[in-house]
Order: C-alpha cells, then structure tokens, then sequence
C-alpha cells in the first residue's frame, strides 16, 4: 500500500499535466482559426490597393523623414528634456519639509495631470501673452510646442521621480548624514542617482506617450515646414500635397514611422525591467 500511493500521486500529477496541454491546444488552434478566417475573409487586394500605394509611398517618404520625423523627435526630445528638470525640480518640492514648496508642487501636479494637453497648448500660446505680454522667448513655434508638452509632461514624471526617491531606502540618507553630508548634498550625490535607476523604465514608458502626444501640436497652427507626422500624413491623404492623390497611404506610413520610434524604446523599457528584476533577485 505503500508503494502505491507515489503511483496514484504521479497519475494525477500526469493527468493535470495533461489537461492543461490540451487546454493549450484548444486556444492554439482557435487562435490559428481567426487568424486564417481574418485572412480569407479580409479583402486584402483592396485594401492594398487604398492603403499600399507604393506610387505615394516613394514620393512622399522622403518629406515623412526630413520633415514629419524631424519635427516628431524635436518636439518629443525638448519636451522630455524640460519635464525631466520640471519633474525633477517638483519632485523635491513635493518631499520638501517647508509646506509652502509642498503646496506649489501639489497644486502644478494635480492641474497640469488634470488638464488635457490640447487644453494647456492653447494656453501656452494664447495665454501667456494676455496674463504676460508678448513673452519673446515664446514666440517661436517649437518653444511654444516644447514647453506646452513639456509642462504637461512634467507632472506625470515629478509623481515618478518621487515614487523613486521614496523607494530608496532611509538608510542610505542616514547614513550619508553621519558620514557629514548635508541633506542636500546627500539627497544629489546618493539618493537621486539610486532613484534614476529605478525610474528608468517608466520613464521611458513617458518617453514613449510622448512622442505620442506631439501630434497634438498641430492646433498651434503649424506651417509646411513644421508638421510633425500626424500632421504631414492628414495632410498627404486629403490630397495638399502637390504630386500625391488623396488616400490613406500616408496615414499607414505615419503610423510605420511611429512604430520605428516607439518599439525600440518598448523593448529597452522590457530589457531594463528584465536587469532590474535580476538585480532585485541577487
């Protein structure tokens, strides 16, 4: 009787082992069943037809690179550049022991985050100038763009930039005050470094909502020479480009080039998640 309990044990050990395979294939072949129903019922000659125009695609790719791309990465790298110090900065506000710094930060991180982008835009570029005057600096186009999404973009980052901080532990602040750092010194020297290397990843995840989020920039009123993607591929379809028909071949190329941008940084997101998990482990 001993001898025969491993064997009833194993049997239902196998036999679980066994009902989850064929649950597996079950989703495997429904999972294959879609995929071959989408491609024999999909029209794809039509759809290549409306949306793979190649005639339109080697005419308009080179303005989608210099232009459409150029534009996206400008507006995106200002702004990340402006939110990471504006993040930073009322990051430090918000675990400030003077009330006043805490109530400042608290105040620009709960209106900017409940705003919408469009919204802080319009303010940026019509606003001002009536609370300010006619502020010099803001009256180029890509300031305008940077610093609307970059206020905007500020805010998300100080609330991750704080969870960082937070997620230092205490001691390290400790003990660089016995060692006979200031709070400050410690705080730039050994606790903002350790937070940056856990923030990364959502950082990034910011990066990528941003160069999402720098279509929205057409509402400033953009010329030729400052569209943005989404912008260069609305206008390519509805046919105000000169040599190109209208179509949704620019919109499929837009989102193409979106993808280029956006898919390495997922993947670094992923890879760097993966080395923290590995460092956590150890």
């Amino acid at each position: 009787m001993t001898q025969a309990m491993p064997t009833v044990s194993s049997n239902r050990r196998m036999t679980r082992h066994n009902r989850t395979i064929l649950v597996r294939t079950i989703q495997y072949v429904l999972l294959g069943a879609v995929v071959v129903l989408f491609a024999v019922v999909g029209d794809w000659s039509n759809f290549a037809d409306q949306y793979l125009n190649w005639d339109v695609v080697k005419a308009l790719f080179p303005r989608m690179l210099t232009t459409g791309l150029v534009n996206t990465l400008l507006y995106t790298a200002g702004a990340f550049i402006l939110g990471l110090v504006l993040g930073l900065i009322v990051a430090l506000m918000r675990l400030s022991e003077v009330w006043l710094y805490r109530a400042i930060a608290t105040v620009y991180v709960e209106l900017l985050r409940g705003l919408p982008t469009l919204l802080v835009l319009f303010l940026v570029v019509y606003g001002v100038p009536i609370l300010f005057g006619d502020v010099s600096f803001l009256r180029d186009f890509y300031v305008q763009a940077i610093v609307g999404l970059g206020t905007v973009a500020g805010a998300y980052m100080s609330e991750t930039i704080r969870a960082g901080i937070q997620a230092v532990p205490r001691g390290q602040m400790e003990a660089a005050r016995t060692l006979g750092m200031s709070r400050t010194r410690a705080m730039l020297s050994i606790v903002i470094p350790q937070a940056f290397r856990i923030v990364i990843p959502p950082m990034t995840n910011e990066l990528i909502l941003l160069v999402k989020d720098s279509s929205l920039v057409y509402v400033l009123g953009v010329t030729a020479a400052q569209y943005e993607l989404t912008k260069l591929s609305q206008v390519a379809a509805s046919g105000g480009i000169r040599g190109i028909p209208n179509g949704p071949t620019p919109l499929l190329m837009a989102g193409m080039f979106y993808l280029v941008i956006t898919l390495p940084l997922s993947q670094a997101v992923r890879a760097l998640e993966r080395r923290q998990a590995r460092r956590g482990g150890h």
